[in-house]
């Protein structure tokens, strides 16, 4: 008998995912991991935060809790701890009530929630991301109304920087009302962020050509280990005035990847908008999923407000942006002592998680193919693979790799 699924015809895989799999099949001992977004420890291990252990079995504990659903707009207590983290507890829009957070699933489905509401509620339609970005960006916005997406130049693979007058030149020829969406820090996959200086001249620019940002903040504390440094641009756009929306992830920096933990942060110029404003995310969100889950946001909370759990979380995003930073000055160093053709100084001029090495598509299939390592096909790795025991062999089989295809 015939199915009526008969002609659906399979989908692409998902690069990092396909990735992730062809790792886990691969039998070889030398096999090292640089494409999942993840944090590993030096052992290649992942790691359950220990003050997530210490709230988690807090709440367990807990009799008052129960499992009753959240209210659609998900834990107070959260997403006001998630809206201070990230514009200050001493902000003057907090204070005057002009901005809240609205729990949502992770930083994608901040995204989509916000996408959803300029489309369908504003009915923006134009926006525009970087080149290169991640992925899921086009995607999500497309999916959630929006008809047109343009890029804006980001990355320039000559200097292995940011391209910023192309950058500046691209935002000046946006059309008025266009919606930017802007790597709040750690910026990925290319680990690039612009200086502080470089943020002003945007946000001038932004101001100028009425262009709504968008800012997508997945890395806060775990870029550079401070919180505040990381939020510097958010908190400048903010403090110039700017409404804007702020998709925020606790995946890497509370290590809560499965959990699905996410605020959208909404800044407006005035309290007055609040309550339609809500209302309307509020059936945005009944129609979508109707309501978040608990218990990765009861951790966060109980983490972020009680000082000395949050003092503890401090401390670990501090290790974690510490050992990251050890690994980009290894893996240079060793790249430096084997006379790898190249400059790699991006390597530690970049920061967080990811860096976009500028391996091409034919290195990369050697790394993999003959080396084992898996990276991703635009030569973006994820520096949490490395560790001591294996950077001078990722290193090895980068030097090789380019010289393997320096003629070509």
């Amino acid at each position: 008998m015939p199915s009526i699924f008969d002609n659906v015809e399979m989908g692409p895989p998902i690069e990092v995912f396909a990735l992730n799999k062809a790792f886990l099949e691969d039998n070889s001992p030398d096999k090292v991991n640089l494409g999942v977004g993840a944090y590993r420890t030096e052992e290649g291990k992942p790691w359950v935060l220990p003050v997530v252990k210490k709230a988690e079995k807090e709440i367990v504990d807990d009799t008052s809790l129960n499992h009753e659903y959240l209210p659609v707009l998900g834990l107070d207590s959260f997403s006001s701890a998630a809206t201070g983290l990230l514009l200050g507890e001493d902000s003057i829009q907090i204070k005057n009530k002009c901005a809240f957070g609205i729990q949502t699933l992770s930083g994608t489905g901040a995204l989509r929630l916000g996408a959803e509401f300029l489309a369908i509620v504003m009915k923006r339609r134009v926006f525009y991301y970087s080149d290169p970005t991640w992925e899921n960006h086009q995607k999500v916005f497309l999916s959630a109304g929006f008809t047109e997406g343009h890029y804006y130049r980001y990355w320039d693979p000559k200097t292995r920087a940011i391209d910023f007058e192309g950058f500046c030149a691209d935002l000046k020829n946006a059309p008025e009302g266009a919606v930017i969406i802007l790597h709040a820090c750690a910026h990925n996959p290319t680990g690039c962020d612009p200086t502080k200086e470089q943020w002003v001249k945007l946000a001038d620019i932004i101001e100028e050509k009425k262009l709504f940002p968008f800012f997508d903040s997945a890395y806060q504390g775990f870029a550079s280990g401070d919180p505040v440094h990381d939020a510097f641009a958010v908190r400048y756009f903010v403090e110039r005035g700017f409404e804007l929306f702020c998709s925020q992830s606790f995946a890497k920096n509370f290590g809560l990847y499965n959990e699905r933990v996410g605020n959208l942060t909404v800044v407006q110029s005035s309290s007055a908008t609040s309550a339609a404003v809500q209302s309307l995310m509020t059936l945005l969100v009944r129609f979508m999923y109707s309501n978040p889950p608990a218990f990765g946001g009861r951790i966060v909370s109980k983490v972020l407000n009680t000082p000395e759990l949050r003092q503890e979380w401090m401390d670990s995003i501090r290790t974690m942006s510490s050992r990251i930073i050890k690994m980009r000055a290894l893996l240079k160093e060793e790249l430096i002592n084997l006379k790898t053709p190249g400059n790699w100084d991006h390597v530690t001029n970049q920061i967080g998680m990811f860096s976009y090495t500028g391996l091409n598509e034919e290195q990369v299939k050697i790394l993999i193919s003959k080396f084992h390592i898996y990276l991703l096909s635009s030569g973006r790795i994820n520096m949490c693979g490395l560790n001591e025991k294996n950077y001078k062999y990722v290193a090895h089989a980068i030097h090789e790799a380019i010289l393997a295809t320096k003629e070509h």
